[in-house]
């Protein structure tokens, strides 16, 4: 049997584990997707979308290096089992973290986000995450199950304590969720007053794709009307530039509903963006 080849690394990323500073991964799971399924096949997609990219931020006048990125591609991980399909995120992101790498996660549906936060928790005390993302995720169960991806922020709550997630993006949810969300502003105004909350705290930034519109990003399962545009979220840049990251991931991209593929594009140019600001602080820090 001949073996398959395998993919370019995001942005045809030349990095190794042993010399890079991030570690791109790809969690392919949607088990408890609501809606719409199909978001296990974004990370391939945001991929093969960002092989037509330049490696040059114009938003932020800096070139992305590319040495300093490894991309794993997928991880393997069950269709079905949720809690082994965490377990085994949580693991891998365990070994990136113990080679001083910081993660960055291509989902999947958003509870792949709860398995590096964990990983994170076990090594630090005090942080906080940033959420952009159309919905609150602040359920305590969805359909009987207290892993889901309408309820992931809950237990992100539930282990680093009440308010340390503030949102960016929200505008949809259900009434028992608004008490608990920590809404600021989508503009470089609110992400400023992020920082003024977060101080010098580290942070891990969760991107929901479907925080954007459904205008520029129709290829996800629950898409709300009324998202921030692409021109909103370069705008916030330089702010994010600004906080020490942890990791971060992006998520629900389901290339499947998106025919256009616009939704790939989008989402592999945000991951450069934040690719840049990583590899920079990286390389700032030593």
């Amino acid at each position: 049997m001949t073996a398959r080849p395998r993919l370019p690394g995001m942005l045809f990323a030349q990095g190794d584990p042993a010399r890079s500073r991030v570690a791109v991964y790809g969690m392919p799971f949607d088990a408890t997707a609501s809606f719409r399924p199909g978001s296990r096949f974004g990370p391939q997609a945001i991929r093969e979308a960002s092989y037509g990219l330049e490696t040059f931020s114009v938003a932020q006048e800096q070139e992305l290096s590319t040495d300093l990125v490894w991309d794993a591609l997928d991880l393997e991980l069950p269709a079905g089992g949720v809690k082994a399909a965490l377990a085994g995120i949580e693991g891998w992101v365990d070994g990136v973290l113990e080679r001083g790498l910081t993660p960055f996660g291509l989902g999947g549906e958003h509870l792949v986000s709860l398995a590096p936060i964990r990983a994170l928790a076990k090594r630090q005390a005090d942080f906080w995450v940033i959420q952009f993302d159309a919905h609150p995720d602040l359920r305590e169960s969805y359909q009987g199950e207290k892993l889901s991806h309408a309820t992931v922020m809950r237990r992100v709550l539930d282990i680093l304590g009440p308010g340390r997630v503030l949102q960016f993006g929200l505008r949809s949810g259900e009434k028992d969720e608004w008490p608990l969300t920590h809404r600021l502003p989508m503009s470089p105004a609110g992400l400023a007053m992020a920082r003024e909350i977060i101080q010098d705290a580290p942070c891990y930034l969760s991107l929901d794709i479907d925080g954007f519109d459904p205008a520029y990003a129709p290829g996800t399962g629950t898409p709300e009307p009324g998202g921030f545009s692409w021109q909103e979220w370069e705008a916030v840049l330089p702010e994010l530039a600004q906080i020490p990251w942890l990791g971060m991931d992006l998520v629900e991209v389901a290339p499947g509903l998106d025919p256009s593929g616009i939704t790939a594009v989008l989402a592999a140019k945000a991951v450069r963006e934040l690719l840049v600001i990583l590899t920079r602080q990286e390389t700032d820090a030593g």
